[in-house]
């Protein structure tokens, strides 16, 4: 089976570069989108993430990510969708940003790194991202799935636990028709991935992300996820935003 994957902007955060890329520009402001993914392919309505509950949606944002931002209803709209028509919601991890509108997808099943749901009840005080509240209504449900580690999730969809922004963070793995992707599962953008000459001429080939576990490790899991796909998606990237199709 061979997908295509749609980036849906559904909020973004303004803040310092340095949030994003490690030990490199700081004091750099910067806005970054934050994605909801549609995986198109077979008889399956699969998101990766659902995005903020009510983005802001300002030209001034726009401009700055180079394109529209959505509501969670609006976004899924453009491509014929409906929060209840969703069957599956592929975490990449469960910081806020990242799951408000869960909620909304009653009928998903939300697939979910153990170590992400026992963050999310009891956070780390250097880690106000968590907020519980997001995903008690599909807890309480019954509708998580709980990962110990790598899965195929369905044929050609895989998810691969990458714990370098957070403990549960989860890589997600796609067949499309130009080769393997990954979305990543922690947020950075594609400077992290591919970064400029002056951190390359210091022999570094990634950027671990700004917020990160364990910063040795987290430079060795990007290193591990850069080499292991065909085109690599960070999970932040402005560019994706004014993108329809990738795959």
């Amino acid at each position: 089976m061979k997908y295509i994957i749609h980036p849906i902007v559904m909020g973004t955060k303004v803040f310092d570069k340095g949030m994003m890329t490690y030990q490199s520009g700081y004091g750099t402001p910067y806005t970054i989108p934050i994605y909801c993914w549609y995986i198109e392919g077979g008889d399956k309505k699969i998101l990766v993430d659902t995005g903020e509950m009510r983005p802001i949606q300002s030209e001034d944002r726009e401009a700055a990510i180079g394109g529209k931002i959505y509501t969670f209803e609006q976004g899924l709209a453009k491509w014929d969708l409906t929060p209840e028509s969703i069957d599956m919601v592929l975490h990449t991890h469960l910081h806020n940003d990242h799951c408000e509108n869960d909620y909304k997808c009653e009928n998903a099943v939300f697939y979910v790194h153990e170590r992400e749901m026992a963050r999310i009840h009891d956070p780390h005080p250097l880690d106000f991202r968590y907020v519980e509240d997001f995903i008690e209504d599909v807890e309480e449900n019954g509708q998580i799935e709980m990962l110990a580690g790598d899965r195929e999730i369905l044929p050609g969809i895989s998810m691969i636990h990458t714990p370098a922004h957070t403990d549960g963070g989860m890589s997600v793995m796609i067949d499309t028709a130009q080769g393997k992707a990954v979305i990543t599962g922690f947020c950075v953008i594609d400077e992290n991935m591919n970064p400029p000459k002056e951190i390359r001429a210091m022999e570094m080939d990634v950027i671990p992300p700004g917020t990160h576990v364990n910063a040795y490790d987290a430079y060795d899991i990007l290193v591990k996820v850069k080499s292991s796909a065909d085109i690599v998606i960070p999970l932040h990237e402005p560019k994706f935003a004014s993108i329809d199709s990738i795959g």
